[in-house]
């Protein structure tokens, strides 16, 4: 069985990286085998298509994209730090995995794009940072924004670095090196620049 367990897991891993280096429809099972160190026969024995990898693999990037964030809303920290902590979790998470945001999208706009289950998103809104969020517009500690605004504020603020490196290298002409150090900075220039909008009495 502890076999099995470690074969699944290989084809799993090499899946993922052809998936997101290449995309789902420009792949081939083949090229999946390959990278995993399998022969195709195998992979289609442990998972019957290209397809139903794939779904596993999206799957567990989304939990992965989302939990970061369900981690956060469900801490007891109150409501100005949980979006700080968010922000460096997000920037954290995705310096370990600058690939994710860029494959999610992509593969949600390929014309026959993998569809997203909506319990990804409901783990969010069952957090209670919806409730939460709704408290302090009442009380008058948060700008009142509606959570479509919040989510990409935050979102285009923390992902789209990661997900522009290439261009960004290319326009001012950066090292991979220099590039990280500048998303260090640009994270507390995120954070201030957020929290200063969202609760605008901390900047009087």
């Amino acid at each position: 069985m502890k076999n099995d367990i470690t074969t699944e897991q290989k084809i799993k891993a090499a899946a993922r990286e052809v998936f997101i280096s290449k995309g789902f429809a420009a792949c081939s099972t083949r090229e999946i085998a390959k990278a995993s160190g399998m022969n195709v026969a195998l992979v289609n024995y442990y998972f019957r298509s290209k397809m139903e990898l794939f779904k596993l693999v999206f799957h567990d990037a989304m939990e992965e994209f989302v939990n970061s964030m369900v981690e956060v809303f469900r801490t007891d920290k109150p409501l100005e730090d949980k979006i700080r902590l968010l922000i460096e979790k997000e920037y954290d998470f995705l310096s370990r995995h600058p690939e994710l945001p860029g494959f999610i999208v992509n593969e949600l706009h390929r014309e026959e794009g993998y569809e997203v289950d909506s319990s990804y998103f409901d783990k969010v809104l069952n957090s209670g940072i919806v409730e939460e969020c709704q408290r302090a517009f009442e009380a008058g500690t948060m700008r009142e924004i509606n959570l479509v605004s919040l989510t990409l504020l935050i979102m285009s603020n923390c992902d789209f670095p990661f997900m522009s490196k290439n261009l960004m290298k290319g326009i001012h002409k950066l090292s991979d090196e220099v590039y990280e150090t500048h998303l260090n900075n640009h994270k507390k220039i995120v954070t201030d620049m957020l929290i200063s909008y969202l609760f605008p009495q901390k900047s009087i």
